[in-house]
């Protein structure tokens, strides 16, 4: 499908904003595993922390595909920038307009979707990862709140300085999952260890813990016992972003290829004339192509209101292994200089990894595929 000339000039200013703004200091933050609070403030500033919220909570107010394209243009120079802004919008502003009252959507959307602060998506845990029902942090009632316990683990942009709050599941005395909303700075909520990663070293995770963690009743997000539900539905959602973001890292590593073989010369002549790098560039480029491709076809059956749920799970499995294909094949273009971390690639490869397991493995969007083609993939 073709995007509209208004989506393409969009194209154009998220893309002068990440090679102004996001490009130079990708390195810095990535060497420094440091979280880039001005980076993702100036995102804020451009309304790319709320791109597909209404203005009167504080976003942008653009549609579902203006979206993607900002998220794939972010991570076309650095993965860990784009990630920050989709877990933020993906996760946590959605969760808060589809399900927030009008008072939350008031009191924490608004801020978040103004990009003034960000927030953490916390459904993860130990022992429950691809088995997300398998929560095991929990909430009582007592009086006016909900007491929580529980801990939570990969949780992106838990820990940063400008962390306004954790939407977090608990599972209910009668068995259901629910989801509260968590502000940071709440007595019995507290913030662990960052994590070291592999790769998105400039992308906030960390270990969540619940200690008698007393949050008011009106902190409950949707209805009491729906909040697997909720998550799932914007898990779906994200699916797609991380696919948009996997495109984007692709293409930044085919970038990165074509200004390379034109400079590195061998046996007398630039890299770029052998045909063996020929076609390495040849079948990146068409790989990228379908990815882009199967990202706006998802993008626009959301956008439409129609039925993306297999889609979503197709474009998130195809594109992020495709992304790990090409970041592995752009290191092999740079040969030794792609071992080297001065290269964009080597920091491209550390972080293409990830995508194949977050928001879902690719053997969970399989086991999905499987079930919308009415197979029963035999998990119980």
């Amino acid at each position: 499908m073709s995007l509209s000339p208004e989506h393409e000039e969009f194209r154009k200013v998220v893309r002068a904003f990440a090679d102004r703004e996001v490009r130079p200091k990708a390195a810095y933050y990535d060497e420094r595993a440091e979280f880039p609070t001005d980076v993702i403030l100036a995102c804020g500033e451009q309304g790319f922390l709320g791109l597909p919220i209404p203005e009167r909570y504080g976003g942008a107010g653009a549609d579902y595909l203006s979206y993607l394209i900002c998220v794939e243009e972010l991570a076309r120079v650095d993965p860990s920038v784009a990630i920050t802004v989709e877990a933020h919008t993906s996760l946590v502003c959605n969760l808060l307009y589809h399900f927030g009252t009008e008072d939350q959507k008031t009191r924490w959307l608004t801020p978040l979707a103004a990009g003034k602060k960000i927030g953490a998506f916390a459904l993860t845990e130990p022992g429950a990862g691809s088995d997300a029902g398998g929560t095991q942090t929990s909430a009582r009632e007592d009086g006016d709140d909900y007491v929580i316990n529980g801990a939570k683990m990969f949780i992106t942009n838990s820990g940063t300085d400008i962390s306004l709050l954790a939407i977090a599941t608990a599972r209910m005395a009668d068995g259901q999952i629910s989801a509260f909303i968590v502000p940071v700075g709440t007595p019995g909520f507290e913030i662990g260890r960052k994590l070291r990663k592999i790769g998105w070293h400039a992308s906030d995770t960390r270990e969540l813990a619940f200690t008698d963690c007393r949050v008011p009743k009106h902190n409950l997000l949707g209805e009491s016992g729906k909040g697997f539900n909720q998550f799932l539905a914007q898990l779906d959602d994200g699916r797609i972003a991380i696919a948009a973001l996997a495109v984007g890292q692709a293409q930044g590593c085919l970038d990165e290829c074509l200004r390379y073989v034109a400079e590195r010369r061998q046996f007398g002549r630039p890299i770029g004339s052998f045909q063996a790098i020929q076609f390495k560039l040849a079948d990146m480029a068409t790989k990228i192509h379908h990815a882009k491709l199967a990202v706006y076809h998802a993008g626009n059956l959301r956008q439409n209101g129609d039925p993306f749920k297999i889609e979503a799970s197709m474009t998130k499995l195809f594109a992020t292994e495709m992304a790990v294909d090409i970041a592995r094949e752009a290191v092999q273009v740079h040969g030794g200089y792609g071992f080297i971390e001065e290269f964009p690639v080597a920091r491209f490869y550390r972080d293409s990894k990830v995508l194949e397991i977050g928001e879902g493995t690719s053997e969970v969007q399989r086991i999905i595929i499987a079930r919308q083609l009415g197979l029963d993939p035999g998990l119980r």
